[in-house]
């Protein structure tokens, strides 16, 4: 459990650093943003507690918040995406996970941990857009800043993931 813990510690912090001094000066065509703290979200191990999946969620949307100066938009996209992690996981894994397992190719196979991982960037970034656009006044610019946006989150934590070394076991 410790070892759980300590490895969502050490992703946390490597995300939040990459994501505040590389990825938040990066925006393409000025509204396509890759988010990928996300992929901490992604690799919480399966033997933690959802109250503990949610505070972590919610820490990790707290501390970009803290970067960003947005005022809890981070925290409550995180959140979500942690209250909706659990089933969401269970919905693309055929099999049961052992103890302390993480979502990844090898465990979910890679067109589980696709969808996977698609759906739950889908829906922080929905939420987080949503929340931030206060109304609905352009649709059309607020759909096409979460498509593009999920879209190179996406690839970005697919191609992390590819490079991600796992040991045998399955866990990485």
């Amino acid at each position: 459990m410790i070892k759980s813990y300590l490895k969502v510690f050490a992703y946390f912090i490597f995300f939040v650093i990459l994501q505040v001094l590389v990825l938040n000066n990066i925006q393409l065509f000025k509204f396509v943003i890759p988010l990928l703290y996300v992929y901490v979200i992604v690799k919480i191990p399966t033997n933690l507690t959802r109250t503990s999946i949610i505070l972590i969620s919610f820490a990790l949307g707290l501390v970009i918040d803290l970067f960003f100066n947005t005022l809890g938009l981070h925290a409550a996209a995180c959140s979500f995406a942690g209250f909706f992690r659990g089933p969401l996981l269970k919905t693309f894994s055929d099999k049961d996970f052992f103890e302390g397992a993480t979502p990844s190719y090898r465990t979910l196979g890679i067109g589980g941990f696709i969808r996977y991982a698609f759906l739950l960037v889908l829906l922080h970034h929905t939420v987080l857009f949503l929340i931030e656009s206060v109304s609905l006044f352009d649709p059309f610019f607020l759909a096409l800043r979460i498509i593009g946006s999920v879209i190179l989150t996406s690839l970005c934590i697919f191609v992390v993931e590819a490079f991600n070394i796992e040991r045998k076991g399955g866990d990485s």
